[in-house]
């Protein structure tokens, strides 16, 4: 792990917080961040750090996301809010401004994710001016990645659009 990120100048590394189902929600919890700790406690003494992005299952209840960061209480050990996963299973969705609300005071990094897109540009299933207010509220200033996994439109036209997106919101925000 070191040598390879060390070579391309990583800060982080993404992980997914996957307890396959088994045990209560404290159980899962507790069983996700000890795994973690070990993790962070490797990577930190290669300078990284250990980001995990909420990706389905209970990792997209921010809540649980947030108590994990909380029992592994280690500087390096992050989240990474995407904005567009927040189901954990078939029936349920966990609502994504909430989510993303408990997740960043630990972001060392956020994904703004998007599908869709209206006629005047803004993506259809997340308000992306709410979701940025949401962001800077929590005083991250760091980058926002992009994530387009729409099919209406190509990779790069998705990108571009999600790109075009977040610099009409920064106008429209206090982004310093």
């Amino acid at each position: 792990m070191g040598r390879g990120c060390q070579y391309f100048n990583c800060h982080s590394i993404r992980v997914n917080a996957d307890t396959r189902g088994q045990g209560s929600f404290e159980e899962q919890m507790d069983r996700a961040a000890d795994g973690l700790r070990q993790l962070a406690q490797f990577a930190g003494k290669h300078g990284l750090n250990v980001i995990v992005e909420n990706h389905g299952g209970l990792s997209s209840n921010g809540a649980w996301l947030a108590g994990v960061m909380k029992k592994v209480n280690l500087p390096n050990c992050g989240t990474l809010p995407d904005f567009g996963n927040f189901r954990i299973s078939d029936t349920e969705e966990y609502d994504r401004y909430q989510g993303v609300t408990e997740m960043m005071p630990f972001a060392k990094a956020v994904s703004a994710k998007s599908h869709d897109f209206d006629a005047d540009g803004n993506e259809v299933h997340t308000d992306y001016l709410r979701m940025m207010r949401i962001v800077l509220a929590a005083g991250y200033r760091g980058y926002v990645g992009i994530e387009y996994e729409g099919d209406r439109l190509s990779e790069p036209e998705g990108i571009r659009a999600t790109k075009a997106l977040l610099e009409r919101v920064r106008k429209e925000v206090q982004w310093t």
